[in-house]
């Protein structure tokens, strides 16, 4: 009887894989987030499911920010899509298109309140994507696809510190 147990267990828990829980935030949060002191480089990342050129950049932003995790580097991801989709139908695109990386949803419906909050030029559109190193002052915002090249390039940049 215990072994059957047990392979049930193990069973559905293979079956659900990507178990990450995905926090709700407000702006609010995400400010707080951005402004603490850190010595870590992180890359914000501004996405939706129904964004072709988001999915696409997402894999490669995890491989390269993995490639340099001996830097602090780390990769948050944020989700901007329709609260029907939170969580259960994000965490099942999530899973199935394999993102490893750390991700939050956005609360917020206001592009008005929230952009400007993150960049005063940020006009909505996605992708788009914050690097900041907060130790060195090195700020970068991005708002569209990147190239690999270009995500690494850039990485670089704010390993470094320059802009």
């Amino acid at each position: 009887m215990i072994k059957i147990l047990l392979i049930a267990f193990f069973s559905l828990n293979s079956l659900t894989g990507f178990c990450q829980t995905i926090p709700k935030w407000k702006i609010t949060d995400l400010v707080t987030f951005y402004n603490k002191p850190s010595d870590s480089i992180y890359i914000i990342n501004f996405w939706s499911t129904w964004c072709q050129p988001c999915v696409e950049e997402i894999p490669f932003m995890q491989k390269i920010s993995n490639k340099y995790a001996d830097k602090k580097v780390k990769l948050l991801l944020i989700s901007l899509d329709l609260y029907k989709l939170y969580p259960d139908k994000l965490k099942a695109f999530a899973k199935r298109h394999k993102f490893t990386a750390n991700l939050v949803w956005l609360d917020e419906t206001d592009a008005d309140i929230f952009c400007p909050a993150i960049d005063k030029k940020w006009s909505g559109a996605v992708p788009a994507t914050l690097m900041f190193n907060a130790k060195t002052g090195y700020k970068y915002f991005f708002e569209g696809k990147f190239t690999s090249i270009q995500f690494e390039q850039e990485l670089k940049k704010a390993i470094e510190g320059n802009r």
